[in-house]
């Protein structure tokens, strides 16, 4: 067996519905059980999905106090007080800044932007901004992505004669701050049609609803925080995806076109995909390390040089944030391992001085990737007695809701569900941990913390074609609410497997099903080689696409994991550096067996843990299921293994049969040999083994041992007597057949064992290791 690195759950759907939709849209079965799987399951619903360009986006004064809002905002403008964007340092709050500043601007507004920064203020708007923002002559401030939670800053505005309106889509507390207006989808009896707006979504409605008529020049940038965000890439999310990105694709924005450059990334090739992994990274780099001016900057600039000045800062940014991520993820895993090993906690709740605040998020992600446990990472500032930090989580653990029941000790916090961000006092850390761990060991079971990873659709190799694959993008762009559809293959052949990549670490596979084939890459998956035993057939899920090479297209399948459900035979016979194979295939589900203890030695293994098997005892005692077991020598009976494996049988079978003398090739003397020997010791009499046995094999083209095997056998029979290497005839022999002598016996075995187990092809031991697990015991029915 090759165990898969998570549980596949193959996502349920109705089979009436996705038959409606193949037979009123004419798309193929697969795509409409992905829809179908999406919640679509109207045709209506099916078609705005597959083509969203028929769509309009929703009427901004939907939202509640939209109208109040732009009321204050025109009489602002008209007034010509001074406006202050109030914005957030990650991607969404950087391009929801650009988007209102940018409308602000297009109405002749008064207006600057203000972005907090991250090490020194924290996320949010605070009360040391908000009176600075009186001393400069502000009058309004409009926060972006941010401010649904600052229930204090709120009061000082009020307090200071400033009025606020709040734009922000995060998750809404039991009490809302005061403020001329609230804009949030998901306010309390909110009738908006759509409640998954970004920060940016939420800017680009005010936006709207300013100018009267959807301000598709700001589409390139709304993408952004769209994506980057990772809000569910449904209903209006969708729209402005779409619209976005084939603006994204066209746009004239040099900062944007910049850092496109800087990416090396051709318009043609732009797609959700660039804005999740490389302007996203981009522009989170910057407020991670630094203030986030410069990002909006570069979004709003209209000079070229400055574009690339700034695209330039951007991208070494990013690269000396990749460095730090790198680091404090090391230091992360040491820490948990170390002192809050995941065996005993539930939650991974880890704090250390001079981490960087900027990055903790990533590195909390990446420890759940790593251990698969809701995890929060806090950097402690010892001068403030204050840990700021970042939560990530795992299906089943609601961060927000969880988060929101230690209130009491976290002054400042928000977030999703699944994120979090939040500032706490160093002594309330371990407080937060207890906490938060009593809670998970209530809401969550073992099986919780088994990644788990949703599969659309299991599919055979025949229906994977490239008309398949181009129908399939039409559910792009993909995201959040909307993944990349996942394909299992069930049970297929190898057609060819190996490891590529410099550092070998990588898949290259094609599987073969049905006499055809295809293409398949595992990115990081170059070890589980090891793990898969010739004529083995696997199991895959990943993604589909389409391979462009040299003028040909190709279907294959991007690999996100692999299995092998059956038990598997690696064929190590003979094999000479066995030990660099040892600590290749070493795990803690390796057992090695052996039947002689003087095999350890001989094959160097004395520092290893080996279990010898001597009798049927202990074999039967031996428990072997789901172990890795390596067969270092061979019994003296194959009754032995049969008996080793009847009740347990593992997951792996590895053959090393290690031996010093092959019977197999040194056949049993013939009965004619037996005749002439017996007459020679007739006619010579006592016969020295000891001076001429040497001489009698030469004389007659025998072995030694041939003539020792003899001897031992008529020994046993009672037909000679041996004293001090003179042989001699028996007085007292009595007429017996070979076959009774116990040396005899054994050679007779010895050979037919080596011959179904050291001399047999791979496919007959296989078969006669089959027919064990099956409980037969015809096992020479299972070769012949």
């Amino acid at each position: 067996m090759l165990q898969s690195k998570t549980r596949w759950k193959v996502n349920d759907y109705n089979q009436a519905n996705a038959n409606l939709l193949v037979n009123e849209l004419q798309v193929t079965p697969l795509v409409a059980s992905l829809l179908v799987n999406r919640g679509i399951t109207t045709v209506q619903e099916a078609r705005e999905f597959l083509e969203p360009e028929i769509l309009e986006f929703h009427d901004p004064f939907l939202l509640d106090q939209m109208d109040k809002a732009i009321d204050r905002i025109t009489l602002a403008i008209k007034n010509e007080e001074q406006i202050l964007v109030f914005g957030d340092y990650d991607a969404d709050g950087v391009s929801s800044t650009t988007v209102m500043v940018t409308a602000l601007k297009e109405k002749g507004a008064n207006v600057e932007f203000y972005i907090p920064n991250r090490f020194t203020e924290g996320y949010g708007p605070n009360e040391t901004a908000f009176r600075w923002a009186k001393s400069e002559g502000i009058s309004l401030i409009i926060t972006v992505d941010t401010g649904i939670s600052a229930l204090h800053e709120a009061e000082v505005a009020k307090e200071l004669g400033i009025d606020l309106i709040i734009t922000d889509h995060h998750e809404v507390g039991p009490v809302l701050p005061v403020a001329t207006a609230i804009i949030h989808p998901k306010k309390p009896n909110s009738q908006y049609p759509f409640k998954e707006l970004a920060g940016v979504g939420v800017a680009f409605k005010v936006a709207h609803a300013l100018r009267g008529e959807v301000p598709t020049e700001l589409l390139d940038v709304a993408v952004i925080g769209t994506i980057a965000d990772l809000v569910p890439l449904t209903g209006e999310n969708r729209l402005l995806a779409k619209k976005g990105i084939r603006a994204l694709q066209n746009t004239k924005r040099p900062g944007l076109r910049a850092l496109l450059k800087k990416a090396k990334i051709e318009s043609s090739d732009i797609s959700e995909e660039t804005v999740g992994f490389a302007i996203g990274p981009r522009i989170n780099a910057v407020g991670r390390l630094q203030s986030a001016d410069p990002a909006v900057d570069l979004l709003l600039t209209n000079d070229l040089e400055e574009a690339a000045y700034i695209a330039d800062e951007i991208d070494e940014l990013n690269k000396e944030r990749q460095q730090l991520v790198n680091q404090m993820t090391q230091e992360a895993i040491q820490e948990v391992e170390e002192n809050f090993p995941p065996s005993s906690n539930s939650v991974l709740v880890i704090a250390r001085e001079g981490w960087n605040p900027g990055v903790i998020g990533i590195v909390a992600s990446r420890l759940v990737d790593r251990f698969y446990r809701p995890t929060i990472v806090l950097s402690i500032d010892s001068e403030k007695g204050l840990a700021k930090g970042s939560a990530r989580s795992i299906e089943g653990f609601n961060l927000y809701e969880n988060l929101s029941t230690c209130r009491d000790i976290l002054p400042h916090f928000g977030g999703h569900p699944m994120a979090a961000g939040m500032t706490l006092q160093v002594e309330d850390v371990a407080d937060l941990r207890n906490r938060l761990n009593t809670i998970a060991d209530e809401v969550l079971t073992p099986e919780d913390f088994q990644p788990i990873t949703a599969v659309d659709a299991v599919c055979h190799i025949q229906d994977v074609s490239i008309e398949t694959i181009l129908e399939l993008n039409k559910l792009a762009p993909f995201g959040m609410g909307n993944p990349k559809p996942t394909v299992q293959i069930n049970d297929v052949e190898i057609n060819s497997l190996r490891r590529i990549g410099s550092d070998q670490s990588h898949l290259k596979i094609v599987l073969q099903e049905d006499q055809i084939a295809l293409d398949g890459v595992g990115f990081g998956l170059g070890h589980t080689v090891d793990g898969i035993s010739p004529l083995s057939k696997v199991s895959v899920i990943g993604e589909l696409s389409i391979n462009e090479w040299n003028n040909n297209r190709k279907p294959q399948i991007m690999l996100q994991d692999i299995a092998v459900h059956e038990w598997q035979l690696f064929d190590i016979r003979g094999m000479r550096d066995f030990l660099s194979y040892l600590e290749k295939i070493k795990d803690d589900k390796l057992r090695l067996v052996s039947f002689a203890q003087e095999t350890i030695q001989k094959l160097g293994l004395s520092n290893y843990e080996v279990t010898v098997i001597s009798s049927f005892e202990e074999a039967t005692e031996l428990q072997l299921d789901s172990k890795h077991v390596v067969l270092l020598d061979l019994p003296e009976d194959d009754e032995l293994i049969k008996v080793l494996f009847d009740t347990s049988f593992p997951n792996r079978i590895y053959t090393l049969f290690f031996h010093e003398q092959d019977h197999f090739f040194s056949t049993i003397p013939t009965r004619e040999h037996f005749k002439w020997f017996y007459a020679f010791l007739a006619k010579k009499g006592p016969f020295d083994m000891n001076r001429y046995a040497h001489e009698l094999a030469k004389y007659r083209g025998w072995s030694t041992e041939t003539i020792d095997f003899m001897s031992q056998v008529f020994f046993e029979l009672d037909f000679v007597k041996i004293d001090n290497g003179f042989i001699s005839l028996s007085n007292q022999a009595k007429k017996r057949d070979l076959t009774e002598s116990r040396t005899y016996q054994l050679k007779a075995k010895r050979i037919e064992l080596e011959k179904q187990l050291l001399y047999s092809s791979y496919q007959q031991l296989k078969q006669w290791f089959d027919a064990i697990n099956k409980g037969s015991h015809s096992l020479e029915e299972a070769i012949n």
